[in-house]
């Protein structure tokens, strides 16, 4: 398994790929107000014994990194320091606006897509990368 983080300040969305299909799903919205996102990652790449983790990286349309990358170093960093696999960091640009068109095209109603937006970026991110790595 392969998992795609879509971190935030408030909400962190998770997504799965099997190493086999590469097709990514959204996985869950940790809302960081009532987890530890960091624990919760753990238990999920133990748990689904997970060989990867690609984490999104903000990236302005520009191309440059935005303030965001800066702000993200020390959970990329904790998530290194707490798991035993690899974690590579992924240009997330545009993720949540794809998610978020996707939802709405989907008929969701406003708080479905609250609810899911942050998993479905994560998912978009994810498949992102794994259609670049192929």
């Amino acid at each position: 398994m392969i998992l795609g983080i879509d971190p935030g300040t408030r909400r962190v969305g998770l997504a799965v790929a099997d190493t086999e299909t590469r097709f990514a799903r959204p996985l869950e919205v940790i809302d960081s107000r009532e987890i530890d996102p960091l624990e919760r990652i753990v238990e999920v790449v133990r748990s689904m014994e997970v060989e990867l983790v690609v984490v999104g990286r903000p990236i302005a349309l520009s191309g440059r990194p935005e303030r965001a990358v800066e702000d993200l170093k020390p959970f990329v960093e904790a998530l290194r320091e707490s798991l035993s696999v690899e974690v590579r960091e992924f240009d997330e640009r545009l993720s949540t606006v794809v998610a978020e068109a996707g939802l709405r095209a989907s008929g969701a109603g406003r708080k479905a897509r609250a609810a899911l937006k942050d998993a479905v970026a994560a998912q978009v991110m994810l498949q992102n990368y794994l259609d670049t790595e192929r």
